[in-house]
C-alpha cells in the first residue's frame, strides 16, 4: 500500500537561499514528516544547511522541530534573524490606525510617521531610529542590506504591537523596516510611539524595538569594505523576548 503523500511549500530566505539555491520550493512529503525531517531532506541536496543554525516556522508562526507538517503547509527554515508588508494596516486604516507596520525600499522619513502618531492628547512622542553604522565585529562595513519574510513579519510584529497596547497606556504607534541596500549614515529601523506621558512611550517604544529585533524574520547582510566580501549577522529568533 502506497504511503499517503503531502504537498508542502518551502520559503527559503538568506542564507538558506543561498544554501538551496532558490527561494521557493513546492515539494510532495510522506504523511508524518516532522520539520526536522524535511530539513533533513533538504541538507541532503544542500549540504551547507546543516551548517546554517535555523529556527523553525509554519504557516507564518514558529513552530518546534518534530511538529508533524499537513498537507497544504508553508515552510520556512528561519536562519538568524536582524531585527521590516507593504503599507499593511493594524488596528484601522491610514493615520487612524492605532499602529501600523511597514517595510519599505525607500529612504524613511520619521517625520511623516511622528505626524500620523501625534494627537492633541499626547505629551509624549518618543522616536527611535537605527541607523547603518561604519563598523561591527572589527570590520569596515560599507553598506548593510536587508531582506524580510514579508507575511510573517506582518503577522508577528501585529502580535507585538496588540502586546504593547495591553502593557502600557500609549496613543498610536509606527513601525517602518527598509528593505534592499541601507547605506552608512541612514536609518534601517525607525520606531514612533505616542503617549499622554513620556514614561509610557520610552518604555513602549523600547518594547517595541527590542522584540522587534528578538522575533521578526528580517535578515542583515553586511558588505564589508576594502573587498571584506559579504556576510549574514544576526541571531536566531527568541520568541517571547
Amino acid at each position: 500500500m502506497d504511503q499517503t503523500r503531502l504537498r508542502v511549500t518551502v520559503r527559503c530566505f538568506a542564507g538558506v537561499r543561498e544554501a538551496l539555491g532558490t527561494d521557493h520550493l513546492a515539494l510532495d512529503v510522506a504523511e508524518g514528516t516532522t520539520l526536522a525531517q524535511l530539513l533533513s531532506q533538504l541538507a541532503e541536496r544542500a549540504d551547507a544547511l546543516r551548517r546554517l543554525p535555523v529556527a523553525f516556522a509554519v504557516n507564518r508562526g514558529y513552530a518546534q522541530e518534530d511538529t508533524v507538517l499537513q498537507d497544504g503547509d508553508e515552510v520556512a527554515f528561519i536562519p538568524p534573524i536582524s531585527g521590516g508588508s507593504d503599507a499593511a494596516e493594524g488596528a484601522g486604516a491610514g493615520a487612524q490606525a492605532l499602529y501600523r507596520f511597514d517595510l519599505t525600499d525607500e529612504v524613511i522619513d520619521p517625520r511623516r510617521f511622528e505626524q500620523e502618531c501625534r494627537t492633541d492628547a499626547d505629551g509624549a512622542l518618543v522616536t527611535f531610529a537605527g541607523v547603518t553604522r561604519n563598523h561591527n565585529e572589527g570590520a569596515a562595513v560599507k553598506l548593510l542590506r536587508y531582506e524580510a519574510y514579508p507575511e510573517m513579519a506582518q503577522k508577528v510584529m501585529c502580535g507585538l504591537f496588540e502586546e504593547a497596547i495591553k502593557r502600557f497606556p500609549i496613543t498610536r504607534a509606527r513601525v517602518v523596516h527598509r528593505l534592499g541596500d541601507v547605506p552608512i549614515g541612514e536609518a534601517s529601523v525607525v520606531v514612533v510611539v505616542a503617549s499622554a506621558h513620556r514614561g509610557p512611550a520610552f518604555e513602549a517604544c523600547r518594547f517595541l524595538m527590542d522584540r522587534l529585533k528578538n522575533e521578526v524574520p528580517i535578515f542583515k547582510q553586511e558588505l564589508l569594505a576594502d573587498d571584506g566580501g559579504e556576510r549574514w549577522v544576526g541571531e536566531l529568533p527568541q520568541q517571547g523576548g
